[in-house]
């Protein structure tokens, strides 16, 4: 300070100057753009204006949200979601305030899993995640209808790969919002297909979406929307995001799929693998009908042999031939054949065969049958055969 009382190389301003130098280094040495992760504080609206306080645990810092921005927004926060700012400073050089013009609102990670965890218990309360209520998927889908953003890399996706697999599935392309606060317009879709999805002949439902930040797939942890897809009349297949996003969408479908892409691999079969199989079951069916025709022609055979021995000319001549050949032994041992022989036939005189020299008498008749007449004889000498000596 010198004599005079006054300060030296010490800069001296106005109220005005000095905060339109404040405002001016502001502009000059700050971005003018950044992204603030912050926590919502007491938002309210102020002639269609939202106004609110960001706050982290150490300090906090007022910002805005104009009437013409919000109407753009995609994400409207609630007093304590956790957000992700794309904002700018604003300072009032007439009263030197500071506040962050918001551009844009995301929910941050925080938030999105809070909101999946709160989502997620409440719909266990009402038994929607039991995996007891969980529908088989059908085997071979006539119709399936496929709900995504039109057009779009996962539609494309989908649709070429349900024309590798099964081209005899025919696909329903139902168009939705995947990203933002549309889950009232999801829903009003979901229901209007299911009360169509006899009609259309639908066997199945996909909801899909591509990749993209968890924060992006947050409507899909929208209550309303699980619980519309929890009361499809059909089997539900997701596709939500990557393999290591998991959506509250993906606990209440019938099948979770780690992608798009994969949900029409696990809805439809594949129509190489399916001839495969019929060609196998073809070969078998031959083996069996072969097998069978074998075991037919034996059956025949025996029946034909069984049916040969009851055959009444069969079984007539067979006991023709039996009758001859007992007629050929009867011959045999018939005594007209001994006789024939050069045997002959010794009857007493009163016609009894003598078969014992017991039975003669000496001077006694007796009749010799011959084998051309009979011939009379007295018995002159009887001689008795000596007894064979016992070993």
């Amino acid at each position: 300070m010198t004599a005079a009382g006054e300060f030296s190389g010490i800069p001296r301003y106005g109220v005005t100057e000095l905060n339109g130098a404040v405002a001016s280094l502001l502009e000059r040495g700050f971005a003018p753009r950044f992204l603030l992760d912050a926590t919502v504080s007491r938002p309210q609206l102020k002639k269609g204006h939202l106004w609110m306080t960001l706050v982290d645990e150490q300090a906090s810092i007022s910002a805005v949200v104009w009437a013409s921005q919000l109407a753009k927004l995609s994400f409207v926060p609630e007093d304590g979601d956790g957000v992700v700012v794309v904002g700018k400073l604003n300072f009032w050089s007439n009263r030197a305030s500071l506040c962050v013009q918001a551009l844009d609102i995301r929910p941050s990670l925080s938030s999105v899993l809070r909101q999946f965890e709160q989502v997620r218990e409440r719909l266990a309360l009402d038994g929607l995640l039991d995996q007891a209520r969980k529908r088989p998927l059908p085997s071979f889908p006539r119709r399936i209808a496929l709900l995504t953003s039109c057009p779009s890399s996962a539609l494309a996706d989908m649709l070429r790969t349900s024309a590798e697999r099964w081209p005899a599935t025919a696909v329903v392309v139902v168009p939705i919002p995947v990203q933002g606060p549309v889950h009232e317009t999801i829903c009003r879709t979901l229901e209007k297909l299911n009360s169509q999805v006899e009609r259309l002949g639908i066997d199945a439902i996909v909801i899909g979406r591509g990749g993209g930040s968890r924060e992006d797939l947050a409507v899909f942890d929208n209550e309303v929307v699980a619980r519309c897809l929890a009361a499809c009349p059909v089997p539900v297949v997701s596709g939500i995001g990557h393999e290591d996003d998991t959506t509250v969408a993906d606990l209440v479908a019938d099948y979770r799929a780690a992608t798009p892409t994969a949900a029409l691999v696990a809805l439809l079969p594949d129509h190489r693998i399916a001839v495969q199989t019929l060609q196998q079951q073809g070969r078998h069916l031959q083996q069996l009908i072969q097998l069978r025709l074998q075991g037919e022609r034996q059956r025949l055979t025996r029946d034909r042999e069984r049916l040969a021995g009851v055959n009444p000319l069969a079984l007539l001549t067979s006991r023709r031939q039996a009758l001859g050949h007992a007629q050929q032994l009867l011959q045999a041992l018939s005594p007209a054949h001994q006789l024939k022989r050069g045997f002959c036939l010794l009857s007493d005189g009163k016609g009894v065969v003598v078969r014992s020299v017991q039975q003669l008498e000496k001077g006694g008749e007796v009749i010799a049958q011959l084998t051309d007449g009979q011939a009379s004889a007295v018995v002159r000498e009887i001689l008795h055969q000596a007894p064979e000596a016992k070993p």
